[in-house]
């Protein structure tokens, strides 16, 4: 009988360099992604070193490209803010400078657009009166999404939802 784990396949280095090519074709990942898998399948030292060079030559791995399109995405798809994607940016083991780059590679009239949008929806579900509790609710809402602050207030203001 067998359990509901796998059981690790350990692969040759050319092996792992074929799989790890196809596992950076499906989706953009990061380095840090890459090595967990190449340590799965059985790759260490100068060997997993060489794969994540040839990944890297060979343009399977870029990871300015992939915290660009990580996010693109939260920010497009689930409508994260900058907060939380860099949190996310961070877990999956981007450097700051990387990170910088792609959180402020979204688009800022894009960005106080999409708090207004979330701003509005949330309030229009709001069955608060007292003007304080439903403005902290709003708050608390978009600062759970990943958005500053600051610009909570300003668009909630801009919006006369305060």
């Amino acid at each position: 009988m067998k359990s509901g784990k796998q059981e690790a396949v350990l692969l040759d280095k050319k092996q792992a360099l074929a799989k790890a090519e196809s596992f950076c074709v499906y989706q953009e990942r990061s380095q840090k992604e890459v090595r967990y898998k190449l340590v799965e399948w059985g790759m260490r030292g100068d060997e997993l070193e060489e794969i994540i060079t040839d990944l890297i030559i060979n343009n399977f791995l870029n990871e300015e490209r992939f915290a660009k399109s990580y996010a693109s995405g939260k920010f497009n798809i689930k409508h994260w803010g900058r907060v939380k994607i860099k949190q996310g940016l961070k877990l999956k083991g981007v450097p700051d400078k990387i990170l910088q780059k792609a959180i402020y590679s979204i688009d800022e009239d894009d960005y106080l657009q999409t708090i207004e949008k979330l701003a509005v929806k949330k309030a229009e579900s709001l069955a608060e009166n007292d003007a304080f509790k439903r403005k902290n609710k709003l708050m608390s809402y978009l600062q759970a999404k990943g958005f500053e602050t600051d610009l909570i207030l300003l668009v909630l203001k801009a919006s006369n939802l305060n």
